[in-house]
């Protein structure tokens, strides 16, 4: 499964779900208030844009955002939004690419960093972040955690079913520390409606594996929290905000 093969138009098209799932106000607000505080003054670049969930609200924010992204319909999609003016948008993958000028601030959000599916290729996307950040600039990462503690001895997947007419598996191959992620979405109302299936590959990171990826690149950790609101991550955690830092000039 190649991702721009994944990304096509109809799944450009279901997207979007405006005001409910990861675009719910109280999804997006916390990141983009984060985000913008972290940029300050300075320009920010998402890694993997896609169809400007948080890009668009944060240059309303008045911050100056740049995109990377691989998927042409994505990029289509963001364009019934805002044009190139306002988020300008570099085509190609977020572990080469490369955007013009600097910034305070790159990011990643919903687990896309996973979407690199060698270690290699995630290693590359720290170094493709810090070639892009000034000094003192920082670069974030919200990622889930693998939920390998869910696995019972023999087992390979794990099942979720979050909103009403969706149920997701996640299955998991361990040894090369793959995971596929399989949505089906379904009328939760009609007992013969039959389901709609799309599945997305994944290579799951350890936060301890994300951290050395993060040095190897020249980044050190400055904080890790359980969301963007800044609860405190535990053992428990489902997901984290990551944050790391250049080392140079303090930022605001």
């Amino acid at each position: 499964m190649q991702q721009e093969n994944i990304w096509d138009a109809a799944a450009a098209q279901r997207y979007d779900t405006p005001g409910t799932g990861m675009f719910a106000p109280e999804i997006v607000g916390p990141a983009v208030e984060r985000l913008a505080e972290l940029a300050g003054d300075g320009a920010a670049l998402e890694f993997a844009v896609g169809t400007g969930r948080v890009a668009v609200p944060l240059a309303r924010r008045g911050v100056r955002v740049t995109g990377i992204e691989l998927s042409l319909p994505m990029v289509e999609q963001l364009r019934t939004k805002v044009d190139e003016a306002t988020i300008p948008v570099v085509m190609g993958d977020m572990a080469t690419a490369a955007a013009p000028g600097t910034y305070t601030l790159v990011y990643l959000v919903y687990n896309t960093i996973s979407n690199l599916l060698t270690q290699a290729e995630q290693v590359e996307c720290f170094r493709n972040a810090a070639r892009h950040l000034t000094p003192g600039g920082r670069f974030v990462i919200e990622l889930w955690v693998p939920e390998l503690r869910k696995l019972p001895p023999g087992r390979t997947a794990t099942a979720r079913h979050p909103d009403p007419g969706y149920i997701g598996v996640d299955t998991y191959d361990v040894l090369r520390q793959q995971v596929v992620s399989h949505h089906f979405r379904f009328d939760a109302t009609d007992a013969t409606d039959q389901a709609r299936l799309f599945r997305t590959p994944h290579r799951y990171i350890w936060p301890a594996e994300l951290d050395l990826m993060a040095q190897l690149a020249g980044f050190e950790l400055e904080t890790r929290h359980a969301d963007w609101s800044g609860a405190e991550f535990t053992a428990e955690s489902p997901s984290h905000v990551s944050v790391y830092r250049i080392p140079g000039d303090a930022r605001p």
